[in-house]
């Protein structure tokens, strides 16, 4: 199967081509911020990713014994390390993959990055508590193709030569999703910075309790790319690709999805509608790209019950999240028993992100990742990784993930300092409530 480019093109671009161009204005005006990404460029993308070269690293640690073969690139950090860490993330920014003027920018990972940097959220300055890894290796064909079908995966490899020589190419037009000449090999950079943290997360457990929670900083997103192909500004399906690999290679057998973006996680939806063992579950605004995830879609077949999917209206904010997360996904959690707990952590339902209309601040990411941390602990031996997914306003963006950092090391949050609680409105209570008890109603919650 080739992968079929999209002509660049307004009218082939789809609805969400409108969107973006509609939204360009004031997502420049929110990001008008001066971010240097040259210490990127150097960082990760000439010395890790240059042509299909695997990283080059030194061995931190030793390899865990699993029900598989960990990747044997892999290096996991010491057990001394791991005991003493509460917080272990990986960084892969795709420097490459970039539009001019997209909202899913190369300026997205780096402002995270310097922003974790400027409030002393690194293991600089925090010392044993945070393990960045730097050592671990690309995802493999095999891994995507746990997921994706393996003639998108082929196709895609082979597009980079056109690539290479226009530039950039559209690969989706529902995006658009475009791609670069760096964007296949980046890609699998990104997926495979998932599943080391799945190895590191897996290894801490064996030893404690409480270990510590994975943040895969990375990008390209992951949550609407379908099993055959692209979409949404997605290439290939992280956090479903970390789902099969923590079931293949760790024996985790049931895994449990949580998806807090705005928009609904179309892909992994798709992954796994048919899966009694893995759990999705999505909460998002409803009405918005890409017009999936209806309350009825539940799951087919064996997988029937194992889809939760809720949309909530426009306007919902932080009282709306704590309530879905106390009535829906805690239920759900302690019904499923799950052995690890994935999330597409998505920060465009950000009062200030510029891509859809839900209001929650930065206190909201504070509570979600405090409370799915002890959900973790509870349910499956802490075992608990987070796959950044959307984003597109870099302050809300950068501060939230700084308070979900917070949160993950029981430190006391900040998004004070940063959110104007003047600029909320009213949640439409009413509506809420019904979208709620209907999802209730429906999987006997």
């Amino acid at each position: 199967m080739q992968l079929h480019t999209v002509p660049r093109s307004p009218c082939s671009s789809g609805s969400v081509f409108f969107l973006v161009g509609h939204q360009l204005s004031k997502w420049k005006a929110y990001n008008g911020c001066n971010l240097d990404s040259r210490f990127f460029v150097s960082r990760f993308f000439h010395k890790n990713q240059k042509g299909n070269k695997k990283f080059i690293s030194k061995c931190i640690g030793v390899p865990i014994s699993c029900s598989a073969a960990i990747r044997s690139g892999s290096f996991i950090p010491s057990k001394e390390q791991l005991n003493d860490a509460r917080l272990i993330y990986s960084v892969a920014p795709a420097m490459g993959h970039n539009q001019e003027s997209h909202p899913e920018s190369h300026l997205r990972v780096p402002a995270i990055v310097n922003a974790l940097e400027d409030m002393k959220l690194t293991s600089k300055f925090r010392g044993s508590e945070i393990i960045e890894l730097q050592n671990f290796e690309p995802a493999s064909v095999d891994d995507i193709a746990s997921v994706h079908a393996r003639a998108y995966v082929s196709g895609l490899e082979k597009a980079m030569d056109e690539a290479s020589e226009k530039g950039l190419i559209f690969i989706d037009g529902s995006g658009p999703t475009y791609a670069t000449s760096t964007t296949f090999q980046e890609s699998l950079v990104a997926a495979g910075a998932g599943l080391a943290l799945v190895d590191s997360v897996v290894a801490a457990s064996k030893d404690s309790q409480d270990p510590p929670t994975g943040f895969a900083l990375i990008r390209p997103p992951g949550h609407h790319a379908v099993p055959q192909g692209p979409m949404g500004f997605c290439v290939f399906g992280n956090v479903a690709i970390a789902a099969r690999y923590a079931q293949r290679v760790h024996g985790l057998k049931r895994v449990f999805i949580i998806d807090f973006d705005v928009h609904h996680g179309n892909g992994t939806n798709d992954a796994f509608y048919e899966d009694p063992d893995i759990f999705f579950l999505s909460a998002h605004q409803d009405g918005t790209y890409p017009g999936t995830g209806k309350f009825d879609e539940v799951g087919a077949g064996d997988g029937e019950g194992t889809t939760l999917n809720l949309p909530l209206p426009g306007g919902s904010g932080d009282t709306t999240m704590r309530t879905v997360f106390d009535e829906v996904i805690v239920p759900s959690a302690q019904r499923f028993k799950p052995d690890i707990i994935l999330v597409s952590a998505g920060y465009d339902a950000h009062v200030l992100d510029p891509l859809a209309n839900l209001q929650y601040t930065t206190g909201t990411y504070y509570m979600l990742a405090s409370n799915i941390k002890q959900l973790a602990k509870e349910l499956c031996g802490g075992r608990c990784v987070f796959f950044l997914e959307g984003g597109y306003n870099l302050k809300s963006l950068s501060h939230s993930v700084a308070d979900s950092f917070r949160a993950l090391l029981g430190d006391r949050s900040l998004a004070s300092e940063f959110d104007d609680p003047n600029i909320l409105y009213e949640e439409p209570s009413r509506r809420v409530k019904q979208a709620i008890d209907r999802i209730k109603a429906i999987h006997s919650l």
